[in-house]
């Protein structure tokens, strides 16, 4: 079994004396990263991305305040909490350093037991936040992710795909009368039902890049990084297969079952065309599904085929 990752600490100070002192006081319990100047202490921040960074006011050429405000204007390390750890100890020179951002102050000569609390603290929070963005991020019901967090990944991958110049596919699903489901089950036993497929389309897409989301009510949205078009109607075809094949289980032991119309579209690289141009593709594909019938899969392309 193995041991759960340590947090990470960049120290950054001109002087060795210093950064071996907080290593050692900072060792077993966190991983250390060290730099001695401010152009290290950045490229070190963006390299690691390290939980807390402890950062010294007084050095040569790019002192601790510069090197915070780079660190704040830079997407990639934003958010990482900053102790400053300093000779200077005048409340203006503090008040200075947590306008800029810093999250705690520790004046030199520096007691070892402080230190760790204060780290212990900014960690705590730290871990608080992100469950708050982790939950944020889920749909409560499914617990698969929500709406949001496939708007974020769909702008990753589209400017993965541009970059990589791949193609990129998405697929919309929608459960088939889902009404008629839930007037027939009952609310709670749609809610089952949603769950299932959720499950269902996380135990089908194979690839560690497939992206599967609750888009909302009965909907749900798959983007598929490097797929291709007969690679997304593959796939698409194969989730509506295992939905149908699916028994969704209810209390009295009777069987039930649910559809799904797919929509699918596809960016190739070089084709003109905005985000939202194709998720409004695969929007009306799905239409298009289920004007011919339900539980079919559509290319909006070929609608007016």
């Amino acid at each position: 079994m193995s041991e759960p990752s340590k947090n990470s600490v960049l120290v950054v100070d001109d002087q060795n004396s210093n950064i071996m002192a907080l290593t050692q006081i900072l060792n077993p319990d966190y991983k250390v990263y060290a730099a001695k100047n401010g152009l290290n202490a950045i490229a070190a921040a963006e390299k690691h991305l390290p939980d807390i960074i402890l950062l010294d006011i007084m050095m040569p050429e790019m002192d601790g305040y510069a090197v915070i405000t780079a660190l704040k204007n830079s997407e990639k390390t934003k958010n990482i909490p900053v102790i400053f750890i300093t000779g200077l100890s005048k409340p203006d020179d503090e008040e200075k350093g947590l306008t800029l951002g810093a999250a705690d102050y520790v004046t030199k000569p520096f007691s070892p037991s402080i230190v760790k609390l204060r780290i212990q603290n900014q960690i705590k929070m730290l871990d608080q936040l992100r469950i708050i963005e982790r939950l944020s991020m889920l749909d409560q019901l499914t617990e698969i992710p929500n709406r949001r967090s496939f708007d974020n990944q769909l702008h990753l991958e589209w400017r993965k795909a541009a970059r990589e110049q791949q193609p990129v596919s998405v697929l919309f699903l929608d459960v088939d009368k889902f009404k008629n489901y839930n007037d027939s089950f009952g609310h709670q036993q749609g809610d089952v039902a949603l769950q299932t497929i959720a499950a269902t389309l996380t135990h089908t897409l194979k690839r560690a890049g497939d992206f599967a989301a609750r888009w909302g009510g009965e909907e749900f949205a798959v983007l598929l990084p490097n797929t291709s078009l007969s690679g997304s109607l593959e796939i698409a075809e194969q989730i509506r297969k295992c939905v149908q094949a699916t028994e969704i289980p209810c209390p009295d032991k009777a069987a039930a079952y649910v559809t799904v119309s797919i929509g699918v579209n596809t960016q190739e690289y070089g084709q003109d065309g905005t985000m939202e141009e194709f998720i409004s593709g695969a929007d009306k594909g799905l239409y298009q599904a289920k004007e011919d019938g339900r539980n079919r899969v559509c290319h909006f392309k070929n609608i007016n085929e």
